[in-house]
């Protein structure tokens, strides 16, 4: 423990001289260094004046004499004729040095952006080596620290060092590729060199292979145990189009027909047939798909199918002259609906008297 003693009782040179009695020729005088008070380790030295001989009250025969403990110190002094001088009492008053001590509330090595707090006690007055002058400080910085305990008596102790280590925080950064993409692409997010890794995901590798949206964080961890957090990176996940195609009227026609297909809106569209419009018309049989692409460049894709029937051969068969009061019968080929003009839908008719007979198939 090192002490320090204040300036005032350092003072080796000052005299005071008490002049204590005279008996015959011999005169006992005292000088005394600097105050009678002071504190445990310092000391008081007593001279007494020019003389043959002496006996201080402690039992010592030198001129002088160097006072550590308290007490009522006095010299007797004889000249080389043998008369005799006894000086009164010199008090001499020791007092003790602070009972202090400083202690850390916390652990003294911990990483920048904590702190720890350091306690002094057994003191009236507090100087710490910051400057500071509480009994407690709060300490985030590296270094050694140090306190003068002051107690009641004015006597000081100063305690320390209390070593303090500051461990920086590892810089904790995110890197990757383009963060918006669409639905069934991804990105490899990477964090900083660390000796350890937490992302937000729970994940616990040093890169990671984001396929949905939202805010990714990681916390790195150093080698000293001190950890930093990102700053959130947004990864943005754009929905593929789900375009539909419908038809302005039947998927199924007859040989002459046609059908228009419209997809849904999309940013462009690009047809089976080549066509990029957002509606075309077909009069075939046949598979046709949209590919339609959005704003954000995602894809998607629909299909419809068309079937073209050819229409039927129509002829009518029968004996198409008679004779008033015959009838004859009017045939249409087998395996289909009819429709004649006389509102019969059969595929065969008796007709009994001239005319135009037709028949829709």
């Amino acid at each position: 423990m090192k002490q320090t003693l204040p300036l005032w009782r350092m003072c080796l040179l000052m005299t005071a001289f008490v002049l204590m009695s005279i008996v015959g020729s011999a005169q006992a005088l005292i000088s005394t260094c600097c105050e009678t008070t002071v504190c445990e380790g310092d000391s008081v030295i007593l001279t007494s004046s020019p003389g043959y001989e002496y006996l201080w009250s402690n039992g010592a025969t030198t001129p002088s004499i160097v006072v550590y403990e308290s007490g009522d110190f006095t010299v007797t002094v004889t000249d080389a004729e043998g008369n005799t001088s006894v000086s009164p009492g010199v008090s001499v008053t020791v007092n003790p040095l602070p009972d202090g001590s400083l202690s850390p509330a916390g652990p003294i090595t911990f990483c920048k952006g904590e702190s720890t707090e350091l306690t002094a006690s057994g003191g009236v007055s507090y100087v710490w080596s910051n400057g500071a002058t509480t009994s407690s400080i709060t300490v985030t910085k590296a270094g050694s620290y140090y306190v003068e305990i002051t107690n009641e008596f004015g006597c000081s102790v100063t305690m320390g060092p209390v070593v303090v280590t500051v461990n920086p925080k590892p810089i904790a950064v995110i890197t990757g590729g383009i963060c918006n993409f669409c639905e069934g692409g991804s990105v490899i997010l990477t964090a900083n060199s660390g000796a350890s890794y937490l992302w937000s995901t729970g994940e616990t590798t040093q890169s990671i292979v984001v396929t949905t949206g939202g805010d990714y964080t990681v916390t790195v961890t150093n080698a000293f145990g001190c950890s930093n957090t990102s700053l959130p990176t947004t990864v943005t996940v754009y929905d593929n189009p789900e375009p539909v195609i419908s038809a302005d009227g039947p998927t199924e026609f007859c040989d002459g027909g046609s059908v228009t297909l419209t997809s849904t809106a999309g940013a462009s569209y690009l047809w089976s047939t080549g066509e990029t419009t957002q509606s075309i018309t077909v009069d075939g049989t046949g598979c046709y798909t949209v590919t339609v692409t959005s704003e954000y460049g995602c894809e998607g894709s629909d299909e419809i199918c068309t079937t073209e029937y050819p229409n039927p051969e129509c002829s009518i068969e029968g004996v198409l002259e008679i004779c008033t009061g015959e009838c004859t019968t009017l045939s249409a080929p087998e395996g289909y609906s009819y429709l004649w003009n006389t509102g019969a839908t059969t595929s065969s008719i008796e007709v009994c008297t001239g005319g135009v007979y037709s028949v829709t198939i």
